[in-house]
């Protein structure tokens, strides 16, 4: 099978199920767990985007000209609360009008450890599922990805919002007692909330006290004792026996590798 790679497609189920997209067609991954796969790097790349041929890519999957010109692959991106919108200087008001300006959910996860993040109201609960988080607890629906970005940002002087990668393959986690996290968050962060509820008005974050811990299993047989990444650029070739898939990473008893950071790679894959 031939094609390029896409992150994996992921349905929340117990567990996880995980399709991986080699070009138009999709692997269902979960029953290959146990058995031998190989990924063979066929030297070409194309860019996610405009999908033209490139030598070299940025921002998992894009071309330089589509990684400097396009709104999704700014900074602001990464740092919501950097967004300059409302300064006229976004790279594609259209497309941040579509994306950014509608409801953000501000979460509490456990990966490698309690977190906080965001994610567009759509992206539940796949942007947990793509982090590895084995449970997550939405706290706040916000109005725009900017004031997602300043709930986080008062939030995260307290709690990490980065994921150790690393440890998150290495084990599954520990439970922890999000509620009681996010009240005692909420506590802390009372005058930074309040500052920004008084800016953008009562109505600018709602906050979510209903809401349950979902739980995430993920299909994982057994997990690597030291993690060893893969790098397409380095070894074309990736084989292995896949014990597990948890966020975007395979699993394989030779060494695990990324899917995500690879999007417009083009590969043969084969059981």
């Amino acid at each position: 099978m031939l094609g390029q790679l896409r992150k994996m497609h992921v349905r929340l189920e117990q567990p996880v199920q995980y399709e991986l997209p080699v070009g138009d067609q999709l692997v269902a991954l979960n029953p290959l767990i146990g058995r031998p796969i190989k990924l063979t790097y066929t030297g070409k790349i194309f860019c996610i985007h405009c999908n033209r041929p490139i030598k070299k890519s940025f921002n998992q999957g894009y071309c330089y000209p589509c990684f400097i010109s396009l709104a999704q692959c700014d900074m602001c991106i990464m740092k919501p609360e950097t967004c300059h919108y409302a300064a006229g200087t976004c790279r594609e008001p259209s497309w941040g009008e579509e994306f950014c300006f509608q409801p953000h959910v501000v979460y509490l996860a456990n990966s490698s450890g309690i977190k906080v993040g965001i994610t567009r109201q759509s992206q539940i609960p796949t942007r947990w599922i793509d982090q590895g988080a084995v449970q997550a607890l939405p706290i706040f629906k916000v109005q725009s990805r900017y004031i997602s970005g300043l709930v986080e940002v008062a939030i995260a002087k307290h709690v990490s919002d980065k994921t150790s990668w690393q440890q998150m393959l290495k084990s599954k986690a520990d439970a922890i007692d999000l509620v009681a996290k996010r009240d005692e968050l909420i506590a802390v962060c009372e005058t930074e909330l309040a500052e920004i509820t008084q800016r953008f008005g009562p109505q600018a974050i709602e906050f979510l006290a209903d809401q349950s811990v979902v739980d995430i299993h993920f299909p994982v047989d057994s997990y690597p004792v030291k993690v060893k990444s893969f790098n397409l650029d380095k070894d074309a070739e990736v084989a292995g026996v896949l014990h597990g898939i948890k966020g975007q990473y395979l699993l394989l008893d030779t060494g695990v590798i990324n899917i995500r950071k690879f999007a417009g790679y083009e590969i043969e894959f084969s059981v």
